[in-house]
Order: C-alpha cells, then sequence, then structure tokens
C-alpha cells in the first residue's frame, strides 16, 4: 500500500469515528464505576464482585446468555487441581454441589450452570445488558473514556449507547475490548527461542494423530486428485518456528440417551458427508471398539454428555478459525455457523452413513439433543469453543517457565495447574500421509501462581483496563491457564483490583499487589464472611506427622498428599491443626482422591479442643462417580474456639489398603450465599 493510500485509509477511519462519536452522542449514555465486558463465565464474577464490593456496575453481553462456556457445555469441568480454584471461583461449583444435593460438584448440566450464574446476578443486583457489542473506544491520556455499544440483535441501526466509566475489565474470550483500546496482543503460537520455551511454535507428535498410512488424497495415491476436505496444502514448517495459526475451535456437544428428553440427530442445514471421508479411513486402518476411540464422551448428571475432540478425527474443525480472533462481527458469525454444521454433520454421519460399522450407527442413534436444554436456540449451545484468541503482550508475559515452576512470580493473584494443552492447529500432508499437526499435552506440574502482571496492560497503552481472559501468555502457556474456573479465579481478582484502583485513585499498574493479596484471601468470597481453612498436607505449620508416610505427587489436592500402602504393623497417623480466627459452628471435610487399592476405612479422628470423636469413612461412603478427580467427605459440624484448641488425625488404623491424608477443611456454617 504506497503512502497516498496509507493517508487515505487513515482519514476515512478518522471520519468513521467521528461519525460514530457524533450520533452516539445522541442516544443513551451510562455511568458507571466498573464496566465489564463479555458475559463469561469470568466476566460474570467480575462484575458480582465489583457490585458486592460496593461500586457501581454494567455487565455487557453480546448474546443472550451468561456463563460462556461453562453454561455452553463444558459441564465436565476441566480443572488440573482444585487447590487452584479459590475464591468465588470455588464457591461457584459448592453452588453447583447445591444444587445437586452434595457439597461440591464439578460435573453439571448447562441450564444449572446458567441458572447458577443468574443466581449471582440477582444476588448483587447487577445491571446487564444482553445482546450489545462493542463498536468504539474513546482513550485519552492512556486513560479509556468511554466506550460505544450497539445492540448486536439489530446492528447497523444507530442505537448506539455510550457507556462510561472509571475502570474496565474486557472478559471476553476474544479481547475486543483490549485491541480496540490499543493494547498490545499477539494471534499465534510464538517460535520456541523467544520466551526459551520448548513445546511453543510448530509442534508434530503423537497424540490424536493419524496413524502412518492414511491416504490424504481424494482418489487414494493420486496426489493429482486433490486433497480430502480439510487438509491443507501447506508444507510442514520446522519443529518450534512460530506462526498465526491458532488451536482448533470446536463445540462441547450435550447429548442425552433419555428418550422422553431426547430429539432426534437431523441431517443438518450444508451437510456434505464428504467432510467425514477421513474418519472412514482412520477407522480402517484402527477400528473403533465404541464412539469413545473418536468422541471424548463425558457423562453429566441426568443421561446427559459433554463430548469434546478425542483421537486425529473428532469435533475438531482443524484450520477453519484462523481470521476468527480479528474477523468482523459478520464473519465470526459465519465461522461459527461453519463450526456448528461441522459438528451436526458429524454427529449425524456417525448415525446415518452407511459406510459406518453399523455397531457404531446403532450406538450414535441411542442418543439425541436434550429437550430440556438451549431451549431458545434449537437445543444447540450458542456458545462455540474459542480456546484460543487475541492474548495481551502485558506487562508480564506468563511462559512454559511458570508452569513448570523453573519461573516463580511473586505478584500471583491467581493458580493455574492444567497440563500445558493444545489441540491440533493445521492438518496437513507429511510424507504422502495425512498428518495433525500442534497438539501438545505436557503435564506432570502441581498449581502455579498467575502473575498480576499478566492481567493488565503496559502503562504506556492503557491504564484503566485488566484483562483476566486473554491474559497476556504464550500459546503454550495460556493453553494451561485457560481454564473456566481459572478464568473465573481471575475475574474476581481483576475486579477486587479495579475496587482498589479507584478507591485509590491510581492507575491498575500502580495499585498496591501485596494488599489485593490480601483482600482474596481475607475475604474471598467478596461478602465479609468468615473465610473457610483450608489445611494441605503440604502446610507444615499446622501438620503435625506420626510415623514414616510416602509422598505422591498424582491426583492429589495441592502439591502432594501423604500414602501409606497399609503393609506396616505400627499405627501411623497424620493430625491438621486449624488456627481458628473466629468462634463459631464449622462443618468439616475430609478430601479422598480417586484410588485404586485405596482400604475400605479410614479411620478419622476430630477433636472440638473439648471432645475427641471417631468417624470411620467408609470407601463406599467416597462417592468420586461423576466427579472430575477426588471428593470432600463431610465428618460433621463441630463448635471451634478461637486459637489451635482442635484437630482433625487421621491414621491408618483400620487400614487393609492405601490411606491417604491429603487435605482438611474448615467451612464456617452458612458461608455459602444461598442462590
Amino acid at each position: 500500500m504506497n503512502h497516498w493510500l496509507i493517508q487515505r485509509h487513515f482519514f476515512l477511519l478518522l471520519l468513521s469515528a467521528s461519525f460514530v462519536c457524533k450520533t452516539a452522542t445522541a442516544q443513551l449514555v451510562t455511568k458507571v464505576d466498573v464496566c465489564v465486558y463479555g458475559g463469561t463465565s469470568g466476566g460474570v464474577i467480575a462484575a458480582y464482585t465489583a457490585k458486592k464490593l460496593g461500586k457501581s456496575v454494567l455487565l455487557i453481553e453480546p448474546g443472550k446468555h451468561l456463563g460462556g462456556l461453562t453454561s455452553g457445555g463444558l459441564g465436565y469441568t476441566d480443572i488440573g487441581n482444585k487447590y487452584a480454584i479459590t475464591g468465588l471461583s470455588r464457591d461457584f461449583y459448592r453452588r453447583i454441589g447445591q444444587h445437586y444435593g452434595k457439597f461440591e460438584q464439578w460435573v453439571f448440566e448447562p441450564h444449572v450452570a446458567e441458572q447458577t450464574f443468574l443466581g449471582y446476578i440477582k444476588a448483587a443486583n447487577v445491571k446487564v445488558l444482553y445482546q450489545h457489542r462493542l463498536v468504539f473506544v474513546k482513550k485519552e491520556d492512556g486513560l479509556i473514556k468511554q466506550i460505544i455499544i450497539e445492540n448486536s440483535d439489530k446492528p447497523g441501526n444507530t442505537s448506539y449507547h455510550i457507556v462510561k466509566a472509571k475502570m474496565f475489565i474486557d472478559c471476553s474470550y476474544e479481547g475486543d475490548l483490549m485491541a480496540k483500546a490499543g493494547v498490545s496482543y499477539f494471534i499465534g503460537r510464538e517460535a520456541n527461542n523467544l520466551f526459551h520455551e520448548t513445546y511453543n511454535g510448530v509442534q508434530l507428535r503423537d497424540k490424536h494423530q493419524f496413524p502412518n498410512g492414511v491416504d490424504p488424497y481424494k482418489v487414494p495415491g493420486n496426489p493429482f486428485s486433490g486433497l480430502l476436505w480439510g487438509i491443507s496444502s501447506e508444507p510442514l514448517q520446522p519443529q518450534g518456528s512460530g506462526d498465526k495459526k491458532i488451536q482448533s475451535y470446536t463445540f462441547r456437544v450435550c447429548l442425552t440417551n433419555n428418550p422422553t428428553n431426547l430429539l432426534e440427530i437431523t441431517r443438518p442445514h450444508n451437510y456434505d458427508s464428504s467432510r467425514y471421508e477421513l474418519l472412514l479411513r482412520y477407522l480402517e486402518k484402527k477400528p473403533a471398539k465404541d464412539l469413545g476411540s473418536f468422541l471424548k464422551f463425558d457423562i453429566i448428571p441426568n443421561n446427559k454428555t459433554d463430548i469434546n475432540n478425542n483421537g486425529p478425527f473428532s469435533t475438531d474443525m482443524i484450520g477453519m478459525n484462523y481470521n476468527y480472533p480479528e474477523a468482523d462481527f459478520a464473519t465470526r458469525r459465519n465461522i461459527r455457523q461453519l463450526h456448528e454444521e461441522y459438528v451436526k454433520g458429524l454427529l449425524y454421519f456417525i448415525g446415518r452413513d452407511k459406510r459406518m460399522p453399523e455397531y457404531l450407527r446403532k450406538l450414535m442413534l441411542q442418543w439425541g439433543y436434550p429437550k430440556d436444554e438451549y431451549t431458545d436456540n434449537g437445543n444447540w449451545s450458542p456458545q462455540m469453543y474459542v480456546r484460543e484468541s487475541r492474548r495481551m503482550i502485558g506487562e508480564y508475559v506468563m511462559t512454559q517457565a511458570n508452569c513448570e515452576a523453573k519461573e516463580v512470580v511473586s505478584d500471583g493473584i491467581g493458580m493455574a495447574a492444567y497440563t500445558m494443552d493444545s489441540h491440533n492447529c493445521e492438518r496437513i500432508v507429511v510424507n504422502g500421509m495425512v498428518k495433525n499437526e500442534g497438539d501438545v499435552q505436557i503435564g506432570g506440574f502441581g498449581p502455579y501462581p498467575i502473575s498480576y502482571r499478566s492481567i493488565i496492560p503496559k502503562s504506556n497503552e492503557c491504564k484503566n483496563l485488566l484483562v483476566p481472559v486473554c491474559l497476556s501468555a504464550t500459546h503454550i502457556a495460556y493453553g494451561s491457564i485457560r481454564m473456566e474456573p481459572v478464568f473465573m479465579v481471575l475475574g474476581q481478582s481483576a475486579a477486587v483490583a479495579a475496587v482498589l484502583a479507584i478507591e485509590s485513585k491510581k492507575f491498575v499498574q500502580q495499585i498496591d499487589v501485596k494488599k489485593l493479596q490480601q483482600i482474596l484471601i481475607t475475604n474471598p468470597l467478596a461478602n465479609n464472611s468468615t473465610p473457610e481453612i483450608l489445611i494441605d498436607n503440604d502446610d507444615i505449620a499446622h501438620v503435625t506427622v506420626n510415623g514414616n508416610w510416602a509422598t505422591q505427587r498424582n491426583d492429589c489436592y495441592g502439591a502432594s498428599m501423604f500414602t501409606d500402602d497399609g503393609k506396616s504393623s505400627s499405627i501411623k497417623s497424620v493430625q491438621f491443626t486449624p488456627y481458628i480466627i473466629k468462634n463459631g459452628k464449622y462443618n468439616v471435610y475430609a478430601y479422598f482422591p480417586k484410588l485404586s487399592k485405596a482400604t475400605s476405612k479410614t479411620s478419622i479422628v476430630v477433636f472440638d479442643g473439648k471432645t475427641k470423636k471417631e468417624i470411620i469413612v467408609k470407601a463406599s461412603d467416597i462417592q468420586v462417580e461423576g466427579q472430575t478427580s477426588g471428593e470432600w467427605v463431610a465428618l460433621g459440624t463441630y463448635v471451634l474456639s478461637h486459637g489451635k484448641n482442635g484437630y482433625v488425625e487421621i491414621s491408618t488404623k483400620m487400614s487393609d489398603g492405601i490411606t491417604v491424608a491429603d487435605a482438611v477443611l474448615f467451612v464456617p456454617v452458612n458461608s455459602v450465599l444461598p442462590n
């Protein structure tokens, strides 16, 4: 583009912005302390937190629903380690548990999640503006002064709405507010050498990969016949090199096999069976035992599913989302529609195409869309799984080194613990065979802190914006952080930071981070209730160990847990002693992970400072079915007084298998708000 064209383009942009501003000034104006853009799970919690802390709040959601992916089908929660989930995020899963008659639950139906989010909105009386999307951001001296939004259901009708706020929080999956505010961001994968990483950039690996020998051509063995649908002709780039490709999108699919609640999976619009030819060729090489071989079938309550991608050819629409992050709203709508048609078409193909093995077709036909889910959207989720879009380049960039604890920040305002996870980014031809590229799944590390600086822009770019969803992280680090419970944790942290900035009259880069950290600890539910007390086995100041216990670092709560194989004749014990700040009644729980060869009975003694009570926890009492990991088991309600007067002691007294001493929880009675 020559110099004259650049000037002309810039002039047209200015003219367009001026027109929008002039038009909008005659429209509705709203002034609040905190404006939250994006009604995702993190957005709801951010808005609730700011309102409970005494600020006026407006939550703007471009769609019709709240909760993002949490209410949009991801009911089998990706966690990594429950220890990392704190504050209102943890409270959300407690409220879900209340609905299902349990203390805490991480597996749930979509409509239950949305009802729970609406409970937060109602409890705090948060004003929500649905079906409105961002058009323009006005910024002066590094501060967002106002934003202009339009009705996303009726775009272009000049019904603009001005929102003025002291602080803005971008909780969208796309980072639109951040981008329009002129904040730096990155799209795609950084080269490994940029941040001294090993799992970023191009990655040709073995997970979710085609076996050797799957032919990529329409006519097998004939390159001149062209490639099958969904295969790129681009050559494989060097391992670890950077590009602008992003991990694939999909929909998390809620189906049911309950005949009374089932709607048949019908032929979708624009159905094209040739899109699924690769599934047939894959099954020829590797026959499937059941649907789980190429669909991740996780069961949620009431005979429903949360289906995710699994294997080399599944629900991920690989390579079809590259334009999404920076596309206009119309283009994004088209991309979302294409993904919906692809996934619906896949389900229909599995059940109806005569080329599929008959036993797989019969299995698929047992399932259908639930009548009681997404009732205003054709029983299909309105939320596409946008795994990754823009990522801010903020004051601090989270990297692989943070995930692996090679670099530990001191300004942590939340934790992550999930595997460094990227879905495939492209489907290409390698040595005459079809291969997927980009899938990375590297775990083996415990919870790690997320820097406050990673949710704020550089000070010279914007001083009153927080970005807890499209936060500052490399592609591979973001793959670990990008979990819905973590977004809620970071949404709460961003809201508290916004409140501190307002009250101290400082920029987000200038607030007292230690004060922020302290508030998150002392007021975790943003309602000034007495905080619960969690004692993990690693809390050496509150844990006394008697005997030689082994330390296990997998499948535990926190960084580790103590285990004993029960082969010793001597009785061993671990005592968890809380420091009670406020006298009162406490519900006490012990954590039991999913474990094979566990003891059939565990002896636990609770001492309230006056009386000892022995509780025998049977293996049958530990209902981990339907949970994504372990389970809290109730030990009763006790009156506890100030100080270190009581304790919970787990022993091997009745061991006939592996005994676990992992974590103990003391929850003040009535600490969880009702919906």
